[in-house]
């Protein structure tokens, strides 16, 4: 079996663990890869994979938190319907915080952490519906709160005042 075949096959198994929402921990997946004949597979390329795939934790039917694959692979990208998971946007002059709908927040916040250096994000810290973003510039805040709401909010809900 040549690399890329290894390769393939990895990528494979990795979706069909994370189909199954049933694993909530990094550790829990290299041992689900192991049962499928995948025994080098450290915890660190889980994260790497797990990053690559856009994977985020969730809480599956049974209300576990459990990792899963967004719908599309790869970055994902704002559409009408993500549109629809952003409530609010705001910010305080050091931070901006954006109101999602329950369990949207990690999948909309990696779409900002694709876009953050262009745009002006240092960075983002994810809960189930809650995103706070660190500006790389607390002077260009009201401008960097504008063009996250406009990407965002239907309608452009958000108001400077």
């Amino acid at each position: 079996m040549t690399d890329a075949n290894t390769s393939e096959a990895l990528e494979q198994a990795f979706r069909e663990i994370l189909q199954a929402e049933r694993y909530g921990s990094q550790a829990e997946i290299v041992l689900a890869l192991a049962e499928k004949g995948f025994q080098n597979i450290s915890q660190s390329k889980v994260s790497r994979m797990l990053s690559r795939f856009g994977a985020v934790r969730t809480r599956n039917t049974r209300m576990e938190m459990v990792y899963c694959l967004p719908e599309e692979f790869g970055i994902p990208t704002v559409t009408g319907t993500i549109k629809s998971l952003v409530f609010d946007v705001s910010h305080n002059n050091h931070l901006i915080v954006m109101r999602t709908s329950p369990g949207s927040a990690q999948m909309i916040a990696r779409m900002l952490d694709s876009i953050r250096k262009s745009e002006g994000i240092l960075g983002t810290i994810a809960g189930d519906d809650t995103i706070f973003i660190a500006p790389k510039d607390e002077k260009e805040i009201e401008d960097l709160t504008q063009a996250i709401s406009e990407m965002f909010l239907e309608n452009d809900r958000y108001s400077s005042e």
